[in-house]
């Protein structure tokens, strides 16, 4: 950490933990943060909340290390100082889980959480003691309510679970300040609640947590306080009663602005894709039995570890089905790979939509035009002005906000990298749309429109499925949902049953009243 030439604040039990004043950080043509200040005091629970390109990231990064602030001071226990280091910010007790996930999948996850920090035994080796890293281990996972083990190889979690070892993570370092940006973007209902649990025992411990989530509801369920960012500026802060979902979209937005959650426009067709005693290597003596018409938003919900993603992956030829058999327009088809679930007019958006939608290095363009390269083709070479035409239009049809489309897909917000991905499938001819988990970790801004998008696929008739972990999402969406259990469907709920209870009851294996 950089010392400030500043006289130091004198130090108060009334003191803020950490003082923020008058921080700016300015880029070629863009002021990412102006003039922000805001105070946290221990065992205090603060929501930021903000659009995507608001302001938030350069913020986390100043206060990681990872970035210096043109100008302001950063006061920790009343010490003011110009910047911080990364190891500064660490051993000031500031510890950040980030959304994307940053964990070795070759180690188990004791490794993983002490990795760097490993508990040695004696000897000149001076080798591990996996006995003690451990048992170490094993009370940050119990205090999450985690159901694997400190052995427990990270390849064989999954992304919600991997979460948790992300948050384990932060925990280990005894922190002072929790940071979590988007912690239950790949979370359920029930584990997000252990995981607002988890919030409020650190708030009970003094520990001050800064919660970054555009799941607004959780923000009114867990926080003291919100502040809210617009264009790199703070415009406003809400307590207590004012914390509510429409004050904060108004801040965000600058405007009123309600998702829309459209009825269908036309009836529901014939049934596009159908599951029959389908099993699925999770559950591989647990059937499933679903129908998935043509003209319909079909959600599908359950717990972590229900076995939804793997049926999606099974549906777009990833996997392979241990047994049971799918129906594409009332004909059995066998999806060998993903390649012949393509070419049959099945798509998926996948659920990391970084890892496995796009290729993030490759340009805008390219992401687009990837999956349909012989359609761009002119005797076997990809015409560049094919692909640069169809990205245009893609571009205007989607809204995909990008000032270069050949520029690297790594460049855009998440909302526009979903759209992306939809993009490179809507350039082609769908019949059968797989979303999973379609509007993770993006703004309601960009919710709103992929909202629309998933309806005008429906109204054209195209069969659209979609996994979500978003109660809200999942009621207000859907025209049916369909809920799992260990494997196998519970239950399917028409509009009009669509509850937070009758959901609940069929995700944990409970039958209806």
């Amino acid at each position: 950490m950089t010392a400030s030439a500043a006289v130091p604040l004198a130090g108060s039990p009334t003191e803020p933990f950490l003082r923020l004043a008058g921080l700016r950080k300015a880029y070629p043509g863009v002021v990412a943060l102006a003039d922000f200040s805001m105070d946290v005091h221990p065992g205090e629970v603060i929501g930021l909340v903000g659009e995507n390109g608001a302001g938030k990231s350069t913020l986390m990064k100043i206060l990681g290390g990872v970035i210096a602030p043109d100008r302001g001071t950063i006061a920790i226990d009343g010490v003011p100082y110009d910047a911080l280091t990364v190891g500064g910010s660490m051993r000031a007790g500031i510890a950040f889980v980030h959304q994307e996930l940053n964990l070795f999948d070759n180690l188990d996850v004791a490794a993983n959480i002490f990795i760097g920090r490993e508990p040695r035994r004696g000897g000149l080796l001076q080798l591990v003691d996996n006995d003690k890293l451990h048992s170490t281990v094993k009370p940050f996972l119990d205090r999450l309510g985690a159901n694997f083990s400190p052995s427990t190889l990270v390849s064989h979690l999954s992304l919600a679970q991997q979460q948790m070892v992300e948050i384990a993570k932060a925990l280990s370092f005894n922190s002072r300040l929790v940071i979590l940006d988007e912690p239950t973007s790949s979370l359920p209902i029930a584990e997000t609640e252990k995981l607002l649990q988890v919030i409020r025992g650190l708030k009970a411990e003094g520990i001050s947590v800064i919660f970054i989530s555009h799941r607004l509801n959780e923000i009114v369920g867990v926080c003291d306080r919100v502040v809210v960012l617009r264009d790199g500026r703070k415009v406003g802060t809400l307590e207590g009663d004012a914390i509510n979902h429409d004050a904060m979209v108004k801040l965000m937005v600058g405007r009123d602005l309600r998702v829309a959650y459209a009825p269908p426009n036309i009836a529901r067709g014939a049934v596009a894709l159908s599951a029959h005693k389908l099993r699925t290597g999770t559950y591989p003596h647990r059937e499933i039995d679903l129908d998935l018409h043509a003209g319909e938003i079909l959600g599908l919900a359950g717990l972590v570890g229900a076995g939804r993603t793997e049926l999606a992956r099974v549906a777009f030829g990833i996997d392979s089905a241990h047994g049971g058999h799918l129906r594409l327009d009332g004909q059995p088809i066998r999806l060998a790979t993903s390649a012949d679930a393509v070419k049959a007019g099945i798509f998926l958006v996948p659920e990391d939509r970084k890892g496995t939608g796009l290729v993030l290095d490759l340009t805008i363009t390219e992401n687009i035009s990837l999956p349909n390269l012989p359609a761009y083709a002119r005797n076997r070479i990809v015409s560049r002005d094919a692909e640069a035409k169809q990205a245009e239009v893609s571009k205007r049809e989607l809204d995909i906000r990008a000032a270069d489309l050949g520029g690297r897909a790594a460049s855009l917000s998440g909302g526009n990298q979903q759209k992306v991905v939809l993009a490179k499938w809507l350039a082609m001819t769908p019949r059968v749309m797989i979303f999973d988990e379609p509007t993770r970790g993006i703004d309601i801004g960009a919710k709103s429109e992929i909202y629309k998008l998933m309806r005008l696929l429906a109204d054209q008739g195209v069969a659209v499925l979609m996994i979500s972990s978003d109660m809200e999402e999942v009621i207000g969406v859907s025209d049916r949902v369909a809920v799992m259990h260990e494997g196998h469907i519970t239950g399917i709920l028409d509009r009009d049953q669509s509850s937070e209870e009758n959901i609940l009851r069929l995700a944990v294996g409970r039958p209806l009243h």
